[in-house]
């Protein structure tokens, strides 16, 4: 029988990294504290509270970073805290009060609620590989010593870029909080984190991971030059650094680097259901890896479980399992060429059909509608706006195995998807 440890705090319990942590967790023997913004959201909690060892061993609490001390009465008692949550809105029209600041001020609320704490021993902050790389020109490789340039980030607003200011920002405004009231902060900087997940829809990394799939080329020039690792890796070294007692200072955490022409042969050869592109325009074939180093970490004595190959069979066979992804690329039909996987946009139509002319994929229907078409398909389709509602027979199987006729293609407007899920 494992000894229980504990308690800690987990941040962010209901997101991608958040709620596998709290799994591995519970599988080490932890009572844990999990945060999410509303603990009445039974779609964010429900897969922690399935867990196993959540019944004995887990408990919920509402804390927001936007709300300083919300976060005082789950940390208050406890021995560690992992502070996970984070903002993550890259279509945010007001990045700086909706993305930047809630970061920032989210991580000095928890670094307040841990002193007045004082029975905290240490504090596990996830950063991101946005804080170490992104600069104006790439070097070879990088280590824990080297920060992202934030006056570049602002100037030049690539994608994620007010992600990458956050992390930032709040990694340094954590350091200098830590050093003035002498507690005991770790950060890990994980890269593209990559594999299977909890949750019920596409985590934001995996977007990414899989744009080659989808075809969302906006997250190319993320993939040109990336490191990856698989979030199993990733959740054992964070509980790894709070126990050991060596661990000191920040820890890059990845297991591989690579370039979209590598990934995009590796995913040719290993998904051939997949239409996975070969040439990608103003992408130099010749470029070389990034290297961003784990050494400290791995001379600590951590030691990587998972191949590339691994994080993206696992990875995939979650999105299909879960209906996010299509089985193949014959059942796909694209709305635009940048589908918001999120399902808070949505596009004109470009292309109605590829492949079978009368079959529509989960894909499709998930990513039309968004989440909420969810609670409307349990038992059949039913429409918000008759006007403008095309018919997929009343039982269709949103599973993907049995597809069905379209019997009205379009009322009202023929080439446009209505904007009803809102």
């Amino acid at each position: 029988m494992k000894v229980v440890k504990g308690p800690v705090v987990a941040t962010g319990a209901s997101g991608y990294v958040g709620s596998w942590l709290v799994m591995k967790l519970l599988e080490n023997g932890y009572t844990v504290r999990a945060t999410v913004r509303d603990p009445k959201d039974q779609g964010k909690t429900k897969p922690l509270l399935d867990l196993r060892g959540a019944d004995e061993r887990l408990t919920i609490w509402k804390a927001d970073l936007n709300d300083e001390g919300s976060f005082d009465n789950a940390i208050n008692g406890c021995t560690g805290v992992f502070h996970v949550a984070t903002p993550m809105d890259f279509e945010s029209k007001d990045p700086e009060n909706e993305v930047i600041k809630p970061t920032v001020n989210g991580v000095l609320s928890i670094m307040k609620s841990c002193k007045k704490a004082g029975t905290v021993k240490r504090v596990i902050f996830t950063s991101s590989a946005g804080t170490v790389n992104v600069q104006e020109e790439q070097m070879p490789e990088y280590d824990e010593d080297s920060w992202s340039d934030i006056d570049f980030c602002r100037r030049v607003k690539m994608t994620g870029w007010m992600y990458f200011v956050s992390k930032t920002l709040a990694e340094k405004a954590a350091w200098e909080f830590a050093k003035d009231n002498d507690i005991q902060l770790i950060s890990i900087i994980p890269t593209l984190v990559v594999g299977p997940f909890i949750t019920t829809s596409m985590p934001p990394s995996m977007i990414t991971a899989l744009s080659l799939i989808t075809g969302n080329d906006s997250h190319y020039s993320i993939l040109k030059q990336i490191q990856l690792v698989h979030l199993d890796d990733l959740c054992i070294a964070h509980i790894f650094l709070f126990e050991n007692q060596e661990a000191s200072g920040r820890y890059i955490c990845s297991s591989f680097d690579a370039t979209i022409w590598d990934l995009a042969r590796l995913m040719k050869d290993r998904y051939p259901q997949y239409a996975i592109p070969q040439e990608f325009e103003d992408i130099d074939e010749k470029i070389k890896p990034v290297r961003f180093s784990s050494k400290k970490l791995m001379d600590l004595g951590f030691n990587y479980q998972y191949t590339i190959e691994e994080m993206f069979d696992e990875g995939i066979r979650s999105c299909t399992e879960k209906k996010l992804l299509p089985i193949h690329t014959q059942e796909l039909f694209y709305i635009d060429d940048k589908i918001d996987l999120g399902g808070r946009k949505k596009n004109l139509i470009n292309e109605m059909m590829r492949g079978q002319s009368e079959q529509l994929s989960m894909y499709t229907v998930e990513k039309m509608f968004g989440e909420q078409i969810r609670s409307c398909t349990e038992s059949k389709l039913l429409p918000l706006q008759t006007q403008e509602l095309f018919y997929i027979n009343d039982k269709i199987d949103l599973g993907g195995s049995k597809m069905n006729s379209i019997k009205e293609m379009m009322r009202g407007q023929t080439e446009q998807l209505s904007t009803a899920f809102h």
